[in-house]
């Protein structure tokens, strides 16, 4: 994974952390697909956490990092929103979605990434 994937998606890690996103995972597929390097993927409890959630990331990548996305799919219907930032793909989803699609098993062939280096353990 570049470097510059890594930074990016260690600050949509830190923003779903911060908002109570569920089960977040940072998986690194670049040696799997062409399409980018890697994926964040987490949910929230219900559709108006996902849509919060999704806001949040957007905004905070924008405000702090002037990080904007190249697009935004699922909105509207806070099943499953995903936010293309090139080399990072952000997918949120709520708890059942998640587990129809299940994209960990999907992406099996990459590699987890700990995400523990990119948490404020100590609080904000």
């Amino acid at each position: 994974m570049t470097a510059q994937a890594m930074t990016t998606a260690g600050y949509v890690v830190k923003t779903l952390d911060k908002h109570l996103g569920k089960d977040i995972r940072l998986i690194d597929v670049e040696d799997v697909t062409s399409i980018c390097d890697c994926f964040v993927i987490a949910h929230g409890n219900s559709s108006t956490q996902v849509r919060a959630l999704s806001d949040y990331v957007e905004h905070e990548l924008k405000e702090k990092y002037d990080i904007a996305p190249l697009r935004t799919e699922g909105y509207n219907s806070t099943n499953w929103v995903v936010i293309d930032y090139g080399d990072v793909i952000v997918h949120i989803f709520n708890e059942e979605m998640r587990g129809f699609y299940d994209l960990e098993r999907l992406w099996k062939d990459g590699k987890e990434v700990d995400i523990e280096q990119f948490l404020d353990n100590e609080g904000e």
